[in-house]
């Protein structure tokens, strides 16, 4: 809920993302670049043993003494705790920049920032901005590189998918009934109470929504026209909100059922324990997945800190961090395997039942347009 939905355009914001400018308000400062025990430099190692292991590697970031990240809202499957986790870890500082900023303004500000120390380190990104920029990253394997699947990363690690979840339906329990499937937000019970969380033209769950949508009436990832359809005739309905969600507005009870990420509805959910009954439901048949992308600048001040942030993300520590914050880790199968998993919070992940779509590029951009010459006229 939350601006962030600001903040992950991607998905839906395709080729007419706006890129919004961050000033660079201070003179270029001279960055470093950490000397390895394997005379790699920091800034094109490739692995922990360029610089002659993780011990080294933790020597080197800890003579940099500090991590820029940016556009990591604390409340973001569990960023804050992710955070305070590594910098206790380690003893670095992380300088958290433009918490609400969008993929788009991270690599603005990388852009921007360029020679100067407080230029991000680091980029966490949404699919689509992540793969108009690869010429930005630095390649990297962290050493559980292998437990992430083949088509969710790099082949190089230049890119690497991280944590994601499922499309789902929050709604409080208190006013209206359980929806079993999406088509049950057509019934009269849910009248003036059902949001969609950011325009999907422009928001990445507004547009994974409408697909949830297409999926659950018959439709396909090559083929949203029936969620559209859906969206038109919860309008008709009058069970459709035309307003954007947020913590306020569902406390308010102003929107009862909304549309979103499972894990951002999860998180809804434990703020609101004692206030309101807040539950999710991935409606069957109908999941719809998404990952965010991870990503090590090539201009990063502070080399050897962006690799080990890495290091720690992929970690059972932070992976299970991210799954305490509703976020299903990408490592998800292999700690499951290995027993390593947080079970408690992955016992209280969700339940789905089937299996999940991934949008290939051609199919999202297939899906935008059509939204973008339909969808006003569905709902408008």
């Amino acid at each position: 809920m939350k601006t962030r939905m600001t903040r992950r355009t991607g998905v839906a914001a395709l080729a007419a993302v706006t890129l919004i400018g961050i000033a660079a308000c201070s003179p270029p400062a001279k960055t470093s670049d950490s000397g390895t025990t394997g005379g790699v430099k920091a800034s094109t190692a490739t692995t922990a043993k360029d610089f002659g292991g993780m011990t080294a590697l933790v020597d080197a970031a800890k003579k940099e003494g500090t991590l820029n990240v940016i556009a990591l809202p604390p409340d973001w499957a569990n960023y804050d705790g992710v955070i305070k986790g590594f910098e206790a870890k380690y003893g670095l500082q992380v300088n958290s920049a433009q918490p609400d900023a969008s993929s788009a303004d991270e690599i603005t500000a990388a852009k921007n920032l360029k020679g100067q120390t407080k230029a991000p380190d680091v980029f966490d990104l949404s699919e689509t901005v992540a793969s108009a920029n690869t010429a930005r990253y630095a390649a990297y394997k962290v050493a559980t590189f292998d437990d992430v699947p083949v088509k969710l990363k790099d082949a190089n690690g230049l890119w690497v998918n991280d944590y994601g979840g499922y499309m789902s339906i929050g709604y409080d329990a208190g006013k209206v009934p359980a929806p079993k499937t999406v088509a049950d937000l057509l019934k009269p019970a849910y009248k003036g109470k059902v949001a969609l969380n950011g325009d999907p033209t422009k928001a990445g769950a507004g547009f994974n929504g409408v697909v949830m949508a297409a999926l659950s009436q018959g439709g396909t990832a090559d083929d949203i026209s029936k969620g559209v359809a859906f969206f038109k005739s919860l309008n008709v309905a009058g069970n459709f909100l035309p307003v954007d969600p947020d913590p306020a507005s569902i406390e308010s009870g102003g929107t009862p059922v909304v549309f979103d990420w499972d894990y951002l509805n999860v998180a809804q959910g434990v703020k609101l324990k004692g206030k309101m009954d807040w539950k999710i439901v991935v409606p069957p048949g109908a999941v719809v997945g998404g990952y965010y992308v991870q990503a090590i600048s090539k201009d990063a001040p502070h080399p050897a800190a962006a690799r080990l942030w890495e290091e720690y993300l992929y970690s059972d520590a932070g992976q299970n961090l991210w799954l305490k914050g509703g976020a299903r880790p990408v490592r998800e199968a292999a700690m499951v395997k290995a027993g390593t998993i947080d079970k408690a919070a992955h016992a209280a992940l969700p339940k789905t039942v089937g299996t999940p779509l991934f949008l290939t590029p051609a199919q999202t951009a297939k899906a935008a347009a059509y939204l973008t010459a339909n969808w006003a006229k569905a709902v408008g």
